[in-house]
């Protein structure tokens, strides 16, 4: 390919289900873990299609989850590019179905972006995850750090868990509340949920400590990922399923967690989120009483 960018509009789906897949003149993969093919006919991935495809450069990717984030997501990427984000790590996104023009490919060009994914299948943030993530590791990530697309969270921790994720860690999680990270502009209500809810619950029942389990920048190693004791390549996982699922199952498993401060402003006067008041609240906590109780686990395995 000699470095010329290459967008594709109608690549194969069975890149999923193809070894370690790359589309640059030969490259080999990165990393010697290879997809266990009889896990691999067992995952369930949402349609998609890839608009934007440069190659891997990196051993780890950024995957930001986007639906018509408007200029939140051209701010995010531009503080991306300022820290040189793109000199560590690849950077994809996944969208949901943005109709705003926020992702013009020339632009996310020039702000280091080499992925462009677009979910056409059902589901939301846990399917766009699913199908972001099974791409990811088809092209023989290690790592893959996510990262939401609404400007909330600061990037400058980005390095930060890259280095944790080569240190061996298994799962980081992004914290406001630790010693180090902060919080502004919060909303009560779900300050007060995050601290006192969803956090002391997954800690109680998964055993490891966390105080801030709901936001999504965290990141995962390849191998938690491919573990089929874990398998988040499953319908089940359409919302915010796959968040609590992993806070909860990854310690279950004896898989080395660690939560890293961090930064994570609300503008003010404004909440932007995906969760409705009320009716998305009440699936949260659904969701949060189901993984903690196992009722996400594969049926292999409890």
């Amino acid at each position: 390919m000699n470095g010329k960018v290459q967008v594709w509009n109608d690549l194969p789906q069975e890149i999923l289900y193809q070894e370690v897949i790359v589309y640059l003149e030969n490259e080999r993969p990165m990393n010697p873990d290879i997809i266990n093919p009889d896990d691999r006919t067992r995952w369930q991935v949402p349609a998609f299609d890839i608009q934007l495809w440069s190659g891997r450069l990196h051993s780890f990717c950024i995957v930001i989850p986007v639906i018509n984030e408007g200029e939140r997501i051209k701010s995010l990427l531009a503080r991306m590019s300022a820290l040189e984000i793109d000199r560590i790590a690849d950077i994809i996104i996944i969208d949901g179905g943005s109709n705003d023009g926020s992702l013009e490919l020339i632009s996310l060009q020039e702000n280091g972006v080499r992925g462009l994914i677009v979910k056409t299948g059902p589901g939301k943030l846990s399917a766009q995850l699913r199908c972001a993530y099974a791409f990811a590791l088809g092209q023989g990530y290690e790592g893959i750090i996510t990262i939401d697309g609404n400007d909330k969270d600061d990037p400058e921790a980005i390095p930060r868990f890259i280095d944790a994720l080569t240190q061996g860690v298994d799962f980081v999680q992004a914290s406001r509340f630790i010693a180090g990270g902060i919080a502004e502009n919060t909303p009560r209500s779900r300050d007060f949920a995050i601290r006192f809810i969803h956090a002391p619950m997954l800690s109680l029942f998964s055993g490891f400590h966390w105080t801030d389990t709901t936001q999504g920048f965290r990141a995962y190693s390849r191998k938690l990922l491919l573990d089929s004791q874990v398998s988040p390549f499953r319908d089940c996982f359409l919302t915010y399923e796959l968040l609590a699922y992993l806070s909860y199952r990854a310690p279950k498993l004896q898989y080395r967690c660690l939560e890293l401060p961090t930064i994570r402003r609300y503008p003010r006067g404004e909440v932007p989120t995906k969760i409705s008041s009320f009716k998305g609240n009440l699936s949260v906590l659904e969701v949060l009483f189901r993984a903690c109780f196992g009722l996400y686990n594969p049926p292999s395995g409890a």
